[in-house]
């Protein structure tokens, strides 16, 4: 078995970084939407789009690894 402050600390790393990274996408996005809008407004929606799915879809990732290791 592990350590139970070891996957403590790792969970806390885990969420850290996904907290970082979606972070700084998030606060980038509304720039790179309207860049991209200027080209067309398909391509802002669908980069808006995107990056919301894939905030979630990160957190359902991690959820479903977890469940599989039984953690």
């Amino acid at each position: 078995m592990t350590d139970k402050k070891s996957e403590t600390r790792s969970a806390a790393i885990a969420a850290g970084i996904i907290l970082l990274v979606a972070t700084a996408l998030l606060y980038l996005m509304p720039n790179v939407i309207v860049w991209l809008g200027a080209v067309s407004p398909w391509l802002g929606t669908g980069f808006g789009v995107l990056v919301i799915l894939a905030f979630f879809l990160v957190f359902w990732l991690r959820a479903r690894y977890q469940r599989r290791n039984k953690r």
